[in-house]
C-alpha cells in the first residue's frame, strides 16, 4: 500500500478569552470538517490550532487582576480546550505560544534572520493599536482610528527591530503572480494589491522595548519579540522547525491551508510569505480568509445582550445541530448570520425531517417486514439504476466541492441524495410492496437500496456531523466504512438494530420564539432614573449652544480639556473630561451645547463656568462617549 499524502490544516492561534462566542467557533468548525474529510480521503493530516499568548493585551489585563500573565492565562486556555472537546474538534495539536518548543523556535528565527541582515535597528514612531495589537500609518487610520476595530490608537515613539519587508516586495509580487491561489477568495487578493502592495511596503517592526510579556530578543534583551511574528511563526514551530526533531516539519511543510478570519488576511498574506522568503522556506499553498459570523448584522458582544456561550447551544441542540448550521448556513468566504431561530429551523427541517425520518421509517420497516434483515439488491429497475447512479455519482461531486473548500454546497448535494431517497420511498410504496408476498423480493431491493444510500450519505457526513455518522451505522449495525467500500451494493446483507433510535427531536419553534423573547426582554439593561423633580426645577436650566473657538488639554489632568465656547457676544472657559474620547484639535469649530448657570467651580487649578451636555454608554464592553452638538445658531436656547 502506498504511502499516505500528508495534508497540513490550520486555523490561527487564537488570543486568549475567557468569553467566547460562536462567532470564535466557526473558524476551528470548519478547519475541523476539511481535516475529518481529507482523512476520510485516505490522507495523513496534521491539524493545528492554539492559542496567541502574549503582548500588551494580556500584559494588561493580567496586571488588574493582580496575578502573572501565565496565571491569568492558564485557566483560559483550559476553557478554550473544553470548548472545542464540546464541539468535537479533533484537533492533532493545540500549541501555545508559551510552550518551551515555540519561545526556542521564535528566538531562532529572529537570531537567523539578524545574522543575515534582514533585521536591523531603528526607531519606531507610529499609530499603535493595542487591542489588535497592529502598527499604523496615519494614512490608513480611519476617522483617526483603527481600521480594523474601529478603537482608539496612540502614539508610540520607541527603539525597535525592523523586518525588511520592502525588500522582498518585488519578489513576493512576482510569486503571486505564478501562484494567485495563495490569496483565496479572489476577492481578497485585490484588496491586499490596492490597499497594501500598491502603495508600497514599510518595513515592519518586529520587536517591542515597552512590552515584557513575551519572547527576549536573544541579540538585543531590553527588547521582546512584536507578537504578529511571535503569533505567525507557530506554523513551523508546532512541526519543530530548527529544532533537534523536524521530522513533522520535512513531512508536513508547506501547510496545504491556513484558515483565517478576514481580519487577519494581511498579516497571513503579506508578513507571513515575506518571513518565509528571508528564510528561505516554502510559501503555503492556499490562504483562505473567510467571513465574521454576525447576529443581527452586528457583532456578537455580551453588552448587545446577543451573547451566549457555544456550550448552552450545544446542550440545548446538540453538537451536530450547531455544528451542522455553521457548515451549511453560512456562505463561505462571506459574512453570515448566526441565529438561533434559524439553527432550530434547518434542524427541524433537514436533520430531523429530511435525514432522520429517512433512517427511522427505513429501520422501522425493515424490522417490521423483515425481521431487520435484508440481502444485497439483485434486481435492478430502471428506477433503481437511476438512484443508484445518484448515489454513486455523489462522492465525485462533493469532492469536487470540498477542493473548491465550498462546504455549504458539499453538504447541500449530499442531503440532496437523502432527498432523492425519500422520493423513492414515495416512488416505490414499500408499504403497498408489503400486502402481496410475491411483491416481498421487490421490496427487499427497495429497503437495501434504501440502507444502502443511508450507509453512503452517512460515510460522506462523517467530517461534518461525525456523531451523527456514528449512530446511523451503530443502527445499521455496521463498522465505519472506508472510502474503497463507499460505492453502492459493497455490503453483502444488513441486520439492523431492532429498536431505531430517533437521531433529531423535533422541537417546538414557537415555543422557541416565546423563550428567546422573554430571554431578550431579561437581557435588556433596566434605567435607572432619578427621582423627579418639577418642572419649575428644570425650566430653571440654562442651555445654550455655542461654539468651540479653543480646545486644549488640561496641563494637570490627562482626562480633562479645556474648551474657550463661544455663545453669542459671550465667551467663556469650560473644562469637561472627554480627552479619552476626542483629540483636541478635533473639536474646535463645533457647536455643543452647555449648561450656564451652574456655579463656577475650579478644577485642577482651573476655573469651569459651565458644563458640557454629552452622551454615554457602554458598548461592547467599553464606554462610549459623545458631546451632544447642535446645527443651530451660537446663542441658541434649548428649550
Amino acid at each position: 500500500m502506498s504511502e499516505k499524502k500528508p495534508y497540513y490544516v490550520t486555523t490561527p492561534i487564537y488570543y486568549p478569552s475567557d468569553n467566547f462566542h460562536i462567532g470564535h467557533c466557526y473558524t476551528t468548525v470548519i478547519a475541523d470538517a476539511l481535516a475529518r474529510y481529507k482523512k476520510l480521503q485516505g490522507y495523513d493530516v496534521y491539524f493545528l490550532t492554539g492559542s496567541d499568548e502574549h503582548g500588551q493585551k494580556i500584559e494588561e489585563r493580567a496586571k488588574k487582576k493582580g496575578v502573572t500573565p501565565k496565571e491569568f492565562i492558564d485557566p483560559i486556555i483550559d476553557n478554550a480546550k473544553d470548548l472545542w472537546k464540546s464541539l468535537d474538534i479533533n484537533y492533532d495539536k493545540f500549541i501555545r505560544t508559551t510552550d518551551d518548543e515555540h519561545v526556542a523556535c521564535v528566538q531562532k528565527i529572529m537570531q537567523k534572520l539578524y545574522d543575515k541582515g534582514d533585521i536591523y535597528k531603528g526607531s519606531y514612531e507610529g499609530w499603535y493599536c493595542t487591542p489588535c495589537e497592529s502598527f499604523w500609518t496615519e494614512s490608513q487610520l480611519v476617522d483617526g482610528k483603527c481600521p480594523d476595530c474601529g478603537r482608539e490608537v496612540k502614539m508610540m515613539k520607541e527603539d525597535a527591530y525592523f523586518l525588511k519587508l520592502s525588500k522582498y516586495q518585488p519578489q513576493l509580487e512576482a510569486w503571486l503572480k505564478e501562484h494567485p491561489e495563495l490569496m483565496q477568495p479572489e476577492s481578497r487578493y485585490n484588496e491586499m494589491y490596492n490597499n497594501f502592495l500598491k502603495p508600497g511596503l514599510k518595513d515592519l517592526c518586529v520587536s517591542r522595548a515597552s512590552v515584557k510579556w513575551g519572547i527576549p530578543v536573544t541579540f538585543d534583551p531590553s527588547q521582546t519579540v512584536y507578537v504578529w511574528v511571535d503569533a505567525l511563526s507557530n506554523y513551523i514551530s508546532a512541526l519543530g522547525y530548527l529544532s533537534d526533531d523536524d521530522s513533522l516539519f520535512k513531512k508536513f511543510w508547506p501547510a496545504d491551508l491556513h484558515l483565517v478570519g478576514k481580519e487577519i488576511f494581511r498579516f497571513h498574506t503579506i508578513i507571513w510569505p515575506i518571513m518565509l522568503m528571508a528564510l528561505d522556506l516554502p510559501l503555503p499553498k492556499k490562504v483562505y480568509g473567510h467571513g465574521w459570523l454576525t447576529i443581527g448584522g452586528g457583532k456578537i458582544s455580551k453588552s448587545k445582550g446577543n451573547y451566549k456561550d457555544p456550550r448552552i447551544f450545544v446542550n440545548d441542540y446538540g453538537v451536530d445541530t450547531v455544528r451542522y448550521f455553521l457548515l451549511s448556513e453560512v456562505p463561505f468566504g462571506s459574512d453570515g448570520n448566526f441565529s438561533e431561530e434559524l439553527m432550530v429551523e434547518r434542524r427541524n427541517s433537514d436533520l430531523c425531517n429530511v435525514l432522520g425520518n429517512l433512517v427511522n421509517r427505513t429501520i422501522s420497516m425493515t424490522n417490521k417486514y423483515f425481521g431487520g434483515t435484508l440481502k444485497k439488491n439483485v434486481n435492478y429497475t430502471d428506477l433503481d439504476k437511476e438512484v443508484v447512479s445518484y448515489l454513486n455519482s455523489m462522492a465525485k461531486e462533493v469532492d469536487d466541492k470540498m477542493e473548491e473548500l465550498d462546504i455549504p454546497n458539499s453538504l447541500g448535494l449530499i442531503f440532496r441524495r437523502i432527498e432523492r431517497l425519500n422520493k423513492y420511498i414515495d416512488e416505490t410504496m414499500p408499504w403497498s410492496l408489503a400486502k402481496s408476498e410475491e411483491n416481498l423480493p421487490r421490496l427487499n431491493d427497495v429497503l437495501y437500496t434504501i440502507i444502502d444510500g443511508i450507509r453512503m450519505c452517512a460515510f460522506e457526513l462523517e467530517a461534518f456531523i461525525p456523531s451523527t455518522s456514528k449512530r446511523i451505522y451503530e443502527q445499521l449495525n455496521i463498522e465505519s466504512p472506508t472510502l474503497e467500500q463507499l460505492e453502492f451494493g459493497n455490503i453483502e446483507n444488513y441486520k439492523v438494530t431492532e429498536k431505531p433510535e430517533i437521531l433529531f427531536a423535533r422541537i417546538d419553534e414557537e415555543e422557541l420564539k416565546a423563550r428567546l423573547a422573554a430571554e431578550e426582554e431579561a437581557a435588556q439593561p433596566k434605567i435607572e432614573h432619578k427621582p423627579e423633580i418639577e418642572f419649575a426645577q428644570f425650566d430653571g436650566v440654562e442651555m445654550v449652544v455655542g461654539e468651540v473657538k479653543e480646545c486644549k488639554k488640561h496641563p494637570d489632568a490627562d482626562k480633562i480639556l479645556v474648551f474657550k465656547v463661544d455663545f453669542g457676544g459671550e465667551e467663556r472657559q469650560i473644562l469637561s473630561g472627554v480627552a479619552a474620547f476626542y483629540k483636541p484639535e478635533e473639536l474646535v469649530g463645533k457647536k455643543v451645547v452647555a449648561v450656564l448657570n451652574l456655579k463656577p467651580r475650579k478644577i485642577r487649578g482651573l476655573e469651569s463656568c459651565g458644563m458640557l451636555l454629552s452622551a454615554v454608554k457602554e458598548i461592547d464592553g467599553k464606554e462610549k462617549l459623545e458631546l451632544m452638538t447642535s446645527n443651530m445658531p451660537v446663542g441658541s436656547k434649548v428649550c
